[in-house]
């Protein structure tokens, strides 16, 4: 049997983080992965390989669109079987470096599946079907997640498809209906309809990306519309079978009407569910609500030395840098080091559209329905002179702040590279500043991140460009 002071279960950000800051802190630390490379759901079919898509579709766009900026190409052409062999030398590229990365900070590396045995054993199953068994005081859990399907549906490489089916097709499809937009529906909706797709967006609930603020949500939806884009919310869909063509749908629209749509791809993206269901749990005090384990301030479950981190965990959000600041948690905690709890007020949202959303802290609606008088500022991209120069005008930023204090409750954007523009605001809320801070705060000219400052501006009516 193998003694560790440390065993990380799952390889994704989360636990190859842990993993890695547990060897900068001269932990014996172990990582347990059950598929062949390391990297996890992120890397390998989340969000590496989406972002690398969503970069040539917009590479795409901006080619088409050359000419009005004296660039012309003629007889332009896509091939997607080369943008998906890029995205693939990406991860390929990344997962490399995670396993240079185990080996720099002497992590020993353990290919199977990891099972809790109690008592800080952890079985680990290979390929082969061989085991054996590692121990140690403290054990981190890092299983991540998979997508969720709708009842009595298999995925397939064809026609019905989750994130991973749909990373490897090789054509661009005539035709996509996405179930589901959340950040994973409105991303591949994005991607594909640049790309010359005709595609149907299909939520339950009344909106477009629903937790995000209602403003963001109108916003995306009227750009969707504008790029042709079909949105059909408070939609339900159902009867879905394979067709010779593809797939075919039943949908019961918002206002009660039924109708059948048909497509050549079906993109299921209906959440995800936490993988708990064979890690051993009954071995240990560790009961999960729904999949998901509690955890106290620092990852902590209820069975002694062992952690939560990530899409398991309940209450957060199942995003990797999430996951990534929770291993860190976890591992301080474990070596004895000051740890900072995670303060999910402070979690950054980030979804890679075009426009781009980008959001922390309370949307306008969360702040009014917990008491706080609020002062809202907003700034349109219509005034902002390098969304000119980008040629993308869509969206803004919108301050969500308390009146008497200042204080900052959220910030919500929408616009071209909206997810990187949300750092400033993240930064701010972690150090307390106050909207005051930010409107004295000198922003350069001419960058989109000026629309952040105008949008604090704003809140006291003093923004200038609008």
């Amino acid at each position: 049997m193998s003694s560790y002071d440390v065993i990380v279960i799952g390889s994704g950000p989360g636990g190859y983080s842990a993993a890695i800051r547990a060897g900068q802190y001269g932990l014996r630390t172990a990582l347990v992965e059950k598929f062949p490379k390391l990297g996890g759901t992120c890397l390998h079919v989340g969000c590496v390989p989406t972002k690398a898509l969503l970069h040539t579709a917009e590479m795409w766009q901006a080619l088409l669109h050359g000419p009005e900026e004296g660039i012309v190409c003629d007889n332009p052409r896509l091939e997607y079987p080369a943008a998906v062999a890029h995205k693939q030398k990406i991860v390929d590229k990344h997962a490399k470096g995670v396993e240079g990365l185990m080996k720099k900070h002497k992590v020993e590396v353990h290919k199977g599946y990891g099972k809790l045995l109690g008592k800080g054993k952890v079985e680990v199953t290979g390929a082969d079907g061989a085991k054996k068994t590692l121990e140690a005081k403290n054990i981190s859990l890092a299983t991540g997640s998979e997508a969720r399907m709708l009842p009595g549906l298999e995925p397939d490489p064809a026609t019905i498809l989750t994130n991973i089916e749909i990373l490897n097709i090789t054509t661009v499809p005539k035709s996509l209906v996405i179930i589901g937009a959340g950040a994973v529906g409105v991303e591949f909706a994005s991607i594909f309809s640049r790309l010359g797709t005709k595609v149907t967006v299909l939520e339950m609930l009344p909106r477009l990306v629903p937790i995000e603020d209602e403003e963001v949500s109108k916003e995306l939806e009227r750009c969707f519309k504008k790029e042709g884009i079909r949105c059909e919310t408070g939609a339900k869909a159902e009867n879905i079978r394979r067709t010779e063509n593809g797939a075919a749908l039943t949908v019961t629209l918002a206002n009660g009407r039924k109708e059948e749509m048909e497509a050549e791809k079906l993109l299921v993206a209906v959440g995800r569910k936490p993988n708990t269901e064979s890690i051993g749990l009954e071995n240990t005090a560790i009961v999960a609500d729904r999949g998901f384990i509690p955890v106290d301030p620092y990852q902590q479950t209820a069975e002694p030395g062992v952690y939560a981190i990530g899409d398991i965990v309940l209450g957060t959000p199942q995003l990797a840098h999430v996951a990534t600041m929770e291993g860190m948690v976890a591992v301080a905690k474990i070596a004895g080091k000051p740890a900072t709890p995670i303060n999910k007020n402070r979690i950054p949202g980030a979804t890679y559209t075009q426009p781009g959303i980008g959001s922390v802290g309370l949307t306008e609606a969360q702040a009014r329905a917990q008491g706080y008088k609020v002062k809202v500022g907003k700034f349109p991209f219509v005034g902002n002179s390098k969304a000119s120069i980008a040629g993308h005008h869509e969206g803004f930023v919108k301050v969500v702040a308390d009146e008497k204090f200042g204080e900052i409750l959220g910030v919500h954007i929408i616009g071209y590279h909206g997810y990187e523009l949300i750092a400033e605001a993240v930064a701010a809320m972690e150090a307390e500043a106050t909207v005051e801070t930010l409107m004295h705060t000198i922003h350069a000219h001419p960058t989109l991140y000026e629309a952040v400052g105008e949008a604090f501006n704003s809140v006291y009516g003093l923004a200038i460009n609008a």
